[in-house]
């Protein structure tokens, strides 16, 4: 795994994160310098989108990808936030999508094993709208190399979804346990802090430094319950419609634009890994 070098900005940030206040959706989302290390980041602080750490998110077949588009206009990045938006579209003789959403990805750029995630995001809800936080492992395709969703919001939810999805949880498993997710409840359409903490024991999901709920490896139920011993990268798309999302009803195009900020990403290591 590549080594990535930590600018002044970034440690200067690092020193101010436990200042940040709860109200402001970062409560207790700093870990202990002398506990943690920052090892990657993005505070969005640039112009543009930083193409040594992302990309822009490709079209595909699945719900999540489907209306993903290089559109310049869903892209922006303004006073240290980025904005993926999702538009209704307006011209379908270029593109037949019904909807234009954007998103980046980590993949082929960062990926990392073990470690805190803690992600600072907030979204304008609207009927149809799925922004998601989410990571994939680099080894094998989908779902063999596990998913980890850090963030899920549909519709007008007042909470969150945070999962995780496997060969095991999607095939194998017919009892529900472990447990492979739960939700928590968020203060909707302002800023709240989502994240984990990932060891090779078990992950810890997070919203605004509070656990909500843990997934553990259960050694006894084989490999393919526990793909998250591999490196994982990150996926942050705004995504319109969809099979899950639309299970309360059609997307209203009156509510677009919408979108997802992210003030900024940060990824910890533990200075001595836990055992």
């Amino acid at each position: 795994m590549p080594r990535y070098g930590v600018c002044l900005k970034v440690l200067i940030a690092v020193s101010c994160v436990s200042a940040v206040k709860a109200e402001d959706g970062g409560a207790a989302t700093a870990p202990q310098p002398s506990e943690w290390k920052l090892v990657w980041s993005d505070e969005f602080s640039g112009e543009t989108l930083d193409n040594t750490k992302w990309a822009r998110c490709q079209r595909g077949t699945p719900d999540w990808q489907n209306t993903m588009s290089g559109d310049p206009r869903l892209l922006r990045i303004e006073d240290g936030v980025l904005r993926l938006l999702g538009i209704a579209n307006d011209d379908k003789e270029k593109d037949p999508a019904p909807y234009l959403t954007a998103g980046i990805t980590s993949e082929g750029r960062f990926a990392f094993t073990y470690g805190k995630v803690d992600i600072r995001a907030r979204f304008r809800s609207a009927q149809g709208a799925w922004p998601a936080l989410w990571m994939l492992g680099t080894e094998g395709g989908w779902p063999d190399n596990g998913e980890i969703d850090l963030m899920e919001h549909l519709n007008f939810d007042e909470i969150v979804y945070q999962t995780v999805h496997s060969k095991y949880t999607l095939k194998i498993d017919k009892t529900g346990m472990p447990k492979k997710g739960g939700t928590a409840k968020i203060r909707r359409d302002e800023w709240n802090t989502y994240g984990c903490e990932w060891n090779e024991n078990q992950i810890v999901f997070l919203v605004n430094g509070e656990p909500t709920h843990t997934y553990p490896r259960v050694p006894e139920k084989g490999s393919a319950q526990w793909p998250f011993k591999q490196p994982f990268y990150f996926i942050l798309s705004m995504q319109i419609g969809g099979g899950w999302v639309n299970g309360s009803g059609p997307t209203n195009p009156a509510h677009y634009p919408a979108w997802m900020e992210i003030d900024w990403i940060r990824v910890w290591q533990r200075t001595n890994p836990v055992k």
